[in-house]
């Protein structure tokens, strides 16, 4: 099943390199643009492109080449079996014991709790 995922990978990789490439080649659609104002050499500012070219159906190929891996990376990484599943960074962390609770003033959060004073000093140690 790895072996398929990564393959799937491998074609949607090449796929996407593809699309890139076709996408810089081809010629745009207001190139012709400039030419239409001045030299008559355009009909229309965005006319009719005819029919497509070689470029534009293999754009068009390996645009559905990509979605189709994309589909199929999806489904396979939801397919997952449950052992694999176990194996999640999160499982694998150790558990942390919970702090204890804090009572009294110190459990309302934003007070300031005052420093214990020490027991009063009786007048007999005093006096010594």
């Amino acid at each position: 099943m790895q072996f398929f995922a990564n393959l799937v990978l491998i074609v949607q990789l090449l796929s996407a390199l593809a699309i890139i490439g076709l996408v810089l080649v081809q010629h745009g659609k207001g190139a012709d643009m400039g030419a239409s104002f001045g030299s008559g050499a355009s009909g229309s500012l965005f006319g009719a492109t005819g029919s497509a070219n070689f470029l534009s159906r293999t754009t068009a190929f390996a645009a559905t080449v990509f979605f189709g891996c994309t589909l199929g990376l999806a489904y396979l990484s939801n397919s997952r079996t449950a052992s694999s599943a176990a194996d999640n960074v999160l499982d694998r962390s150790p558990v942390v014991a919970p702090a204890p609770a804090a009572s009294g003033a110190a459990a309302i959060p934003g007070a300031v709790v005052a420093p214990t004073v020490p027991p009063a000093v009786s007048a007999s140690s005093a006096a010594n």
